[in-house]
């Protein structure tokens, strides 16, 4: 962790994706610096080691594979085409409602990493047991969003997301005035793109290794099952995450097959993904 969070400079998706704020006025989207009601994330002009025209694809179906098989809860998001013909995707924020803004906290705010504490690496200075801790710490009905937690933990794996660090998750203001885990954001197959990259931004666990780990250097079933205990989920349940994966899989490969990705990105991302279900089998 300390090589990680210290020493390495991050070269990630969330290093090189331009973020516009933008607002409907008169029947047009257009940028503002304020009450911004959309994010708009065009192809990145500092590109991505491969694939850098499919990064707006990426995202839109791998936030759709989340939401149309797998039930979670993402952000509303689209692609639209600039008069030019390229590809953009636009997400809807999900922090305003009725003209109110909601109470959103990211888990670099919760756990005060900031780079005066932690260095300039402070969004990966974490795992993802201690956020699925602050969720039960902060969250009164934690049984319920500690498994959503859980499952889109296994989503970031299977689908080669290696960016989702501390400020990647969040907690939302609900409409009862308490806190729920925010839909997903910012989910993507960055491993097309960051080949070299780590297969999750954050360790599994604060300060230990399962002996799977330690054997084989990546994580597979049981280092999740494990982390699913660390986080008070019943054994059967988590299971039942994970076989999910394995079971859907037919219907992943379809929405992949007729997605706006290149033939040689959908290649890429289908091998990737099978071998992600590989190690959870």
């Amino acid at each position: 962790m300390k090589i990680r969070t210290e020493l390495v400079d991050k070269f990630s998706i969330s290093g090189v994706q331009d973020k516009i704020s933008l607002k409907i006025h008169k029947n047009e989207l257009i940028p503002t610096d304020k009450d911004g009601e959309f994010i708009l994330k065009p192809i990145p002009i500092n590109p991505t080691p491969e694939f850098n025209d499919d990064v707006p694809a990426n995202e839109h179906i791998t936030l759709q594979i989340a939401k149309q098989v797998f039930k979670i809860k993402i952000a509303e998001n689209s692609l639209i085409y600039f008069s030019d013909g390229e590809l953009a995707f636009i997400s809807k924020r999900f922090d305003r409602k009725n003209n109110k803004k909601l109470q959103q906290e990211d888990f670099c705010q919760i756990l005060n990493k900031i780079p005066e504490n932690v260095g300039k690496n402070f969004k990966y200075d974490g795992s993802y047991e201690q956020i699925g801790k602050s969720i039960l710490k902060h969250i009164p009905a934690y049984m319920i969003e500690i498994e959503k937690y859980f499952h889109l933990v296994i989503f970031n794996y299977v689908f080669g997301n290696g960016d989702a660090h501390l400020k990647n998750f969040s907690i939302l203001e609900s409409d009862d005035e308490d806190y729920v885990l925010s839909p997903a954001y910012d989910v993507l197959n960055t491993s097309i793109h960051f080949p070299a990259e780590s297969r999750l931004a954050l360790d599994l666990f604060t300060d230990f290794e399962t002996e799977s780990y330690k054997i084989n250097g990546f994580y597979k079933r049981l280092d999740f099952l494990e982390l699913a205990q660390k986080l008070k989920i019943k054994k059967v349940r988590a299971e039942r995450f994970l076989d999910e994966f394995v079971m859907k899989k037919e219907r992943v490969y379809d929405l992949i097959k007729v997605s706006f990705l290149s033939d040689e990105a959908k290649k890429r991302y289908l091998e990737l993904f099978d071998d992600r279900i590989k190690a959870i089998v």
